[in-house]
């Protein structure tokens, strides 16, 4: 075979893969720079005593301002413990005025404060809260008159009839019971009777609505030559009856309508023409819706 056939058949020798050289680069020669001084990085004490003069300037204001809330602060504390603390501010009297039923010496034992207390020191707001538990009182204010003196404001509640809700109770100008009534308390009142009491416990405004209507009736018979009265009935269907004073006459009005006024009319034109013994007998007066129309009831005439 020709030698330079077979030199042409012959493989090249391979090359190391790249991953296997070993290359050695040469570090560049760095030199290290020389250290800075720390003071030499610090500003001039020149420019530090410009930017200390410019803060103190823009500051000012604002400190002055500091110092004049602190001035007043602390004179407005000043002047605050000296008032409540001062014995010149002392309380020597409490005046309690519009009271009738509730006594002065009832309305001191129920405040919070006493004699010899400070005047600022008690809270005008909050003063009365307790006086407002007793059943008299409606409302109540509190005010002070310097140096030392404490005002009490009582409003109370003015009775001008009594309910029966199971036991009698005052009744206020809007039909409200307010108290439970002593029999000392009752006298010279109406009583409005016919009442139930779990009707008025479930609705309190309804049942004073009642009683309103009552009292407007009992209001609109006052006067004239018309007897007094001590009761005032009312039924279920809020027909009203009433009765006298002095001889419990029933006196059957109907309901509180607007005929209510026409049919006392009709009462006062049969009142007059009974006479004295007619009326000493009479014991029930029925007032019909046509007014035309009375019917009055006699006790039996006893045989002289």
């Amino acid at each position: 075979m020709d030698r330079s056939r077979r030199q042409g058949t012959q493989r090249a020798p391979s090359e190391p893969p790249a991953a296997s050289r070993l290359t050695v680069r040469a570090k560049p020669n760095r030199r290290r720079a020389p250290a800075t001084p720390l003071w030499s990085r610090l500003p001039k004490p020149a420019i530090v005593a410009n930017a200390c003069g410019r803060l103190l300037r823009r500051s000012l204001p604002a400190l002055i301002g500091l110092a004049v809330i602190g001035a007043i602060g602390g004179t407005a504390w000043a002047g605050y413990r000296f008032v409540t603390t001062s014995t010149r501010f002392a309380i020597s009297a409490i005046d309690v005025r519009g009271n009738h039923h509730v006594t002065a010496d009832q309305v001191r034992a129920a405040l919070p404060v006493a004699i010899g207390d400070n005047v600022f020191a008690a809270n005008v707001d909050s003063l009365t809260r307790e006086l407002r538990t007793n059943p008299w009182v409606a409302s109540a204010e509190a005010h002070r008159i310097l140096p030392r003196t404490l005002v009490i404001d009582v409003r109370e509640h003015e009775p001008i009839a009594v309910a029966d809700l199971g036991g009698l109770y005052l009744v206020d100008s809007d039909g409200k019971p307010f108290k439970r009534a002593e029999l000392d308390e009752t006298a010279g009142l109406p009583i409005v009777t016919g009442l139930d009491r779990t009707a008025f416990i479930a609705d309190p405004t309804a049942a004073a609505l009642t009683i309103t209507n009552a009292l407007a009736a009992l209001k609109m018979w006052t006067g004239g030559d018309r007897p007094s009265i001590g009761e005032i009935h009312v039924d279920l269907h809020g027909a009203l009856t009433l009765h006298t004073y002095d001889q419990a006459i029933a006196i059957q009005l109907g309901v509180a309508d607007a005929g209510l006024q026409a049919r006392m009319h009709t009462f006062d034109v049969a009142w007059a023409r009974l006479d004295d013994s007619e009326r000493a007998r009479a014991r029930a007066i029925h007032l019909d819706p046509r007014l035309d129309h009375v019917t009055v009831a006699f006790t039996a005439q006893k045989d002289q």
